[in-house]
Parts: structure tokens; sequence; C-alpha cells
């Protein structure tokens, strides 16, 4: 089923799905409407000789510099090869494609000026598998994604590089071989092209589809260790938090217990009156990451269906607008605070797993989670390996979108930092898939020294992580099972399992 563009209903599903080539593209009849009557507007308006910006005039300090007619053909040629400045390795596919889907997305409103082959050529290229080779860096998330985008835009003049079919070819080799023709670049159609932040989006709400499942996983491992510990579960109570009123904390809270039912926990055994806060705070703690995330999707959405362009053109009201839509700020914040609930949620994995290691914690199990503590470590280790990725987490979550340096002579002179953002949160994320993989490890072991009955989602989780982990009987190298799990994380193997034992978890 094809993901139908009309500019005002993209979803982060829908983001994840054709960046990871699910889903076809399809441009809505009325979307083509609106683009094809806002470049009737603007080539009339040329026609007039009316003022324009980055369409009869140069761009940032150059905005005062009027171009003549002959120039304004070659200029956007000139402005894509000048702003093609980025650095580094070439971005993941999946992000690229999702910058080109925000960007017809975009087009679709009927407000950004370019000619319908440069939106429909992007389309092609989406469906046909060619995507652009784009350096990661270079972007600093205003006038959007400059450096990026530009690197997409030089495949609409043939040139630049592209991905096709497993391979690496020039940009002209990649679109002869899928059949796709040059558009080439017209009045207006490269600036329509690239500015907008629509790389740091991309990867933005690829990040959200994946951590709302994170997320899920973060309660399931917190159930696993609860159970493990003996946790008193009266401060899993969905109606403790109900009155409270953070609609994050009702989730959690019923997640976690969800997954517990069944436990002889549940049907009076002997607990302590009261845990520690790395136990009974978890939905608290959880909660608030879940409502920032919730917000942190409104906002990308929002951007997702705007029209982050400049200039902005109006054809019903016969008017061009010149502002500053391209501004990353109101992702880049959000995208920001999300990397730190995610470091804040592995910081509390981390002391539940101190707990279930510390024989002074853990309520009678083996120390270090080894029958052999002396001649053998256990799961020591795996505790520093956690500690030292939740440390680079915490460095990582420093505010990117408050690092502003002024570009351009000063004409640029606030800039959101927004790349930065969508590209350490990406970092924060990788971390997390490993730091909760370690908790799943520890807390699998665990239980093997238990002998009651635990819940269903948790001996569904066990039985999965089992099936990739072996129980720790006698010290072995750990970084197998240790990158093992964090792929398992990544693809979301526990939580599947759980799934389809328990039912679906709630995302919100």
């Amino acid at each position: 089923m094809a993901v139908v563009v009309t500019g005002n209903d993209l979803k982060i599903e829908d983001v994840y799905n054709v960046a990871y080539g699910k889903e076809k593209v399809e441009l809505h009849p009325d979307a083509l409407k609106r683009i094809t009557t806002c470049r009737a507007f603007i080539e009339k308006k040329i026609e007039e000789g009316e003022i324009m910006y980055g369409v009869n005039t140069g761009i940032g300090e150059f905005s005062e510099v009027v171009l003549t007619g002959e120039q304004i053909k070659q200029f956007q040629k000139y402005l894509i090869y000048n702003h093609s400045a980025g650095i580094g390795e070439p971005c993941p596919i999946e992000h690229v494609r999702g910058a080109m889907l925000g960007r017809i997305n975009v087009h679709a409103n009927g407000h950004s000026g370019c000619r319908p082959i440069i939106t429909q050529t992007l389309i092609e290229m989406l469906n046909k598998g060619v995507t652009p080779v784009v350096c990661e860096k270079g972007s600093v998330g205003a006038c959007g994604d400059l450096a990026p985008m530009s690197q997409i835009a030089l495949l609409l003049m043939g040139e630049g590089e592209a991905y096709y079919e497993g391979k690496r070819y020039s940009g002209k080799e990649a679109l002869g071989k899928a059949g796709i023709e040059i558009p080439g670049l017209e009045a207006r159609d490269g600036l329509a092209t690239i500015n907008g932040s629509n790389l740091l989006t991309a990867i933005a709400a690829i990040i959200i589809y994946e951590t709302e499942r994170l997320f899920k996983q973060a309660e399931i491992a917190a159930a696993m260790t609860l159970e493990a510990l003996m946790a008193n579960l009266k401060p899993y109570d969905e109606r403790l938090h109900q009155l409270r009123g953070f609609q994050g904390a009702v989730t959690s809270a019923g997640n976690i217990k969800k997954v517990i039912e069944g436990s002889d926990l549940l049907k009076g055994m002997k607990v302590r009156v009261q845990d520690a806060y790395s136990m009974r705070s978890t939905p608290q703690v959880l909660g608030a990451a879940r409502d920032q995330l919730r917000w942190t999707r409104s906002q990308v959405e929002i951007e997702l269906n705007g029209v982050g362009d400049n200039p902005i053109f109006l054809p019903e009201d016969g008017i061009v607008l010149t502002g500053a839509n391209f501004q990353g700020s109101p992702v880049s914040v959000p995208v920001d605070m999300l990397g730190s609930v995610i470091t804040m949620v592995c910081v509390i994995s981390e002391r539940r797993l101190n707990r279930l290691l510390n024989p002074a914690l853990s309520v009678g199990l083996p120390a270090f989670l080894t029958k052999g503590a002396g001649m053998f470590s256990g799961h020591m280790l795996s505790q520093y390996t956690a500690d030292m990725m939740i440390v680079e987490n915490k460095i990582l979550s420093t505010p990117a979108s408050i690092q502003s340096i002024p570009a351009a002579a000063d004409q640029e002179d606030f800039v959101s930092m927004g790349m930065n953002t969508s590209l350490k949160t990406r970092k924060i994320l990788d971390n997390a898939y490993g730091i909760l993989g370690i908790e799943f490890i520890a807390a699998a072991q665990a239980l093997d020294f238990r002998d009651y009955t635990n819940g269903n989602g948790t001996q569904a989780a066990h039985k999965a992580i089992r099936k990739i982990v072996d129980h720790l009987d006698v010290d072995r190298p750990l970084y197998k099972d240790h990158n093992n799990m964090m792929k398992a994380v990544k693809n979301r193997t526990i939580l599947h399992a759980v799934e389809e034992a328990i039912g679906e978890l709630k995302t919100y």
C-alpha cells in the first residue's frame, strides 16, 4: 500500500516505512494541482520582474544582488554546487530517503514554487531505489539542511553520486540504470529542493519510531528485574498514577503490570514493604520519558506537514513572503530533550542492574549472578560496559540547540544546530540498545536462580533471551553476548515475543 503524499497528513510511520523501502510513494492529484498553480504564479512574477529572494537574487549575504535573466537560469546550478559542501561518511540510505519524502511533502502544500517535474523526479527516485550519496555532516539546521539537501539536488542535474541496487554510481549513471530522466534545474527549482530542515527531521522521525518501541522494551526489562528482585508490586498499580495525573506514568505502570501478570509475586509472596527508588519509581521515570516522547512526536509531525521553505509563495493572495520557516529549532529542541530522556531511561536501567549484581542488594541472589564467585566474576564486567555507554550518553545529552555559531557574514547569526541534535540522539539511542540488552541478560540470569512462577510476559521475554544468550554457568567472553543482545533489542526480538504472548503493550 502506497503512501499518498497530500502535504498535510504525513505520519512518523510513513517516514519510517518509506525510509526502509516498505512503501511506495504517490502524489495526490490535489497536491500536483497546487504545485502546478504555484509554479504558474512564480513564472508570472519572474516575467513581471518582481524581485524575489533566491529566484532572481543571490542568497544569504548576497540577497541584495539582483540577477539578470541569463543569470537566473545559471544561478540554481551554482547554488547547488556551492552548497554541496558537506564532509564525512555518507548518511544511511534510510535517512536520505526520509529526507526526500519530507521535501516532497513540503512541495505538496503548493507554496515552494518549483516545477512539478522536480517533485515527481524525487518520487520516482524513491520508488525506483535511487538514493543520493549525502555527507552526514555540514548542516547547521538553518537555512535548513542546505549542504546535505544540495547533494540530493545534484542528481536533478544528473550530477553527484547515488546508490542503486546496492552499488554506488555517479548520479547520471544511477538515474540511467533506473530509467529516470534528468529534469535539470530552472528558476527556483534548486532552492525549493534544499531550503528546509528535512534531513534532521527525517532522522528525528526514525528515532521516534524506534524509541517508542525501545521504551516498551525498557518496561519489559524492568518487569523482569522487578520479578528477579522480588519487588513489592503496589507501586505499579495504575490507580496510583492516575491520582497524580501524568499519562506517561499510567502507561508505564500498566505495561509493567501486564508483563508481570500471572506471577507468584501477585499471589501473596512475602516482599519488602518498600523498595529502592530505582525499582518503585520506574513508572514515574519511564513515564516522564514517554510524555517527552509524545511531545517530540507532535512537534516532528507538525514539521513534516508544514511549509519549511523561503521564500513562500501564496498564489491565492498574489504575494511572496520571505521569512525563516527553514529554522530547525522547533525540531532540535524536542529532539535534544528526547536524547536526554533516553539517557535517563538508561541510567535507571543501570541502577536496577546494580541491584541484581550487588549481593548486598539482590535479595539472596549470588554475587554478580555466578555460583562460582571468586573463581568466576559472572556479570561484574557487564556493568562496566553499561557504565561506559551511559557516560557517553550523558556527554551526548548536552543540548545542541543552544550551540549557535554565526555564519554568512552574520546574516545567518543564529542557527539551530539541529543536525547535531539528530545525530547525537541517534548515537544515544544506539547505546541504549546495548545498555538495555545488558539488563535483559542479567535479569534472565537472575531469574534462573529463582524457583517461583514468573509473569506470563516475563516468561516470554526470558525464553526469547535464552534463544540468543545462554545461561552463564562458568565465565566466558561476554562481548558476543552483549553484541547479540544489543542487536536483538534494536530488532525488537524480545518485544515481539512478549506481545505475541500477552498482547500489545501501550505506546502512550
